[in-house]
């Protein structure tokens, strides 16, 4: 993988949707899939909210409306930040000339591998055996509505 990183205008640019040079985009790909890739994400949507919070604070009142005030936008705002992580994430990977599928590189590989080790564990046994091995019956043809 390539150790290009961008540098601090860059990555301005990149997180306000400006695509980054070709050979950056080993690091795009790292970011947008990599390990703490929603976090990251969660921390940059958050960042703008910092100064709203803060200004809330200040409203004269008693503490408990001033933090429920603050409550009742943050708490859409991470549910709506978490609802749209994949839509952005795919937007991302688009822009800097990725494949958008990239994005859903981690479910894929967790699921695959759930398959298998659920295929490993639950493996059915041979079906040339006379007898069915689960319950010692007899193999039929019949479903269970015709018996």
């Amino acid at each position: 993988m390539s150790e290009n990183r961008p540098g601090p205008m860059q990555r301005v640019g990149y997180l306000l949707g400006r695509p980054l040079p070709e050979s950056m985009r080993d690091w795009v790909a790292r970011d947008v899939t990599g390990p703490g890739n929603l976090r990251r994400y969660l921390v940059r949507g958050l960042i703008p909210f910092v100064p709203i919070a803060v200004g809330l604070a200040f409203i004269p009142g008693p503490p408990l409306i001033r933090v429920l005030m603050i409550l009742l936008l943050l708490i859409p705002l991470v549910y709506f930040q978490l609802a749209l992580s994949p839509i952005y994430r795919r937007h991302l990977l688009r822009n800097n000339g990725l494949d958008p599928a990239l994005a859903d590189k981690v479910k894929i590989e967790r699921i695959s591998a759930t398959a298998q080790d659920y295929r490993a564990r639950y493996q059915l046994p041979d079906t040339d055996t006379d007898t069915d091995t689960d319950t010692g019956a007899e193999p039929t043809d019949r479903t269970p509505r015709e018996r």
